[in-house]
């Protein structure tokens, strides 16, 4: 088959906008790409506090075949150029909102993610041994990253049981009712997180609702979670705390006594991470295999 191209227009930000595909991955429903309208980043001088934001026409580029080990999907601007979804996207949004990238759809099993050691850093299939991983069940939230956001693996939180971060853009678990497309970007705001530790290595879990869901405006913290979507995040914690149970793993721990922390606690490892990904960026702390473009 070959690669697929999906068109995604973005002259009328802040709106949801026109989704053109022909992929069994990407399918039929509204994207809606989130970004300030007053001011833009410049490509060659990323602004590290994300404050500077800019408004592209983006395409999601596809290379290969889904469920295959040599499948990307690449984000392109609009002179074709590629574009890192992890480095080049702006974290804020404005108005205490952020950026989401819908990596492995709800309802969905294949462990999409973000290639944080290829150029571009597409999103692909993870591997174990050569071979894609899948989840042993479907997940049952939209799951994805924050853009320049970064768990460095150099620092101990003492709050979580010392553990350093993962190495990796912070997670986020979107709660609302739509089911999103791999590579789809969703305006969210943090309602609280989890602190998940994965093999000794601390694997946030930001939870959000995306702005669009008509639930939206009645949940602001994890009090409201538990409220209008009553026994979610003990689903969400218990999800990853057993998912590589099947595999004979041992169940993930979690810190912060083994409850969701609040919208504060989220906006703090929030604004972290971004300071971590800015000093990674910028070469204040070593990448190693990780790339920077």
């Amino acid at each position: 088959m070959a690669a697929t191209r999906v068109m995604v227009s973005a002259s009328n930000i802040g709106t949801s906008s026109s989704l053109l595909f022909k992929t069994p991955f990407l399918k039929p429903h509204c994207l809606s790409l989130c970004f300030n309208n007053n001011t833009k980043l410049v490509s060659k001088k990323r602004s590290f506090t994300c404050s500077a934001l800019y408004k592209p026409q983006l395409q999601i580029k596809e290379e290969g075949q889904p469920e295959t080990l040599d499948y990307r999907v690449f984000f392109v601007d609009n002179s074709g150029k590629k574009v890192s979804p992890w480095h080049d996207i702006p974290l804020h949004v404005g108005d205490g909102a952020f950026n989401f990238i819908v990596e492995i759809p709800k309802e969905s099993s294949a462990k999409m993610e973000v290639a944080t050691d290829e150029i571009f850093t597409p999103i692909k299939q993870d591997t174990k041994k050569g071979k894609l991983r899948y989840y042993p069940y479907n997940i049952n939230w939209n799951y994805g990253l924050l853009p320049q956001t970064w768990e460095d693996p150099s620092l101990a939180n003492p709050e979580v049981d010392g553990a350093f971060g993962d190495n990796d853009p912070v997670d986020v678990v979107e709660i609302g009712e739509s089911r999103g497309n791999v590579g789809q970007l969703m305006k969210v705001k943090p309602l609280g997180c989890l602190a998940m530790i994965d093999e000794g290595e601390l694997d946030w879990k930001i939870v959000a609702i995306s702005l669009d869901d008509p639930k939206a405006s009645l949940v602001n913290d994890v009090d409201d979670v538990e409220k209008h979507f009553p026994g979610t995040l003990t689903a969400i914690r218990d999800w990853f705390r057993d998912y590589k149970i099947p595999d004979g793993k041992p169940a993930n721990k979690f810190g912060l006594g083994n409850k969701a922390a609040n919208k504060d606690y989220a906006l703090k490892v929030i604004t972290e991470t971004n300071e971590s990904w800015a000093k990674l960026v910028k070469r204040s702390t070593p990448a190693g295999e990780l790339s920077l473009v």
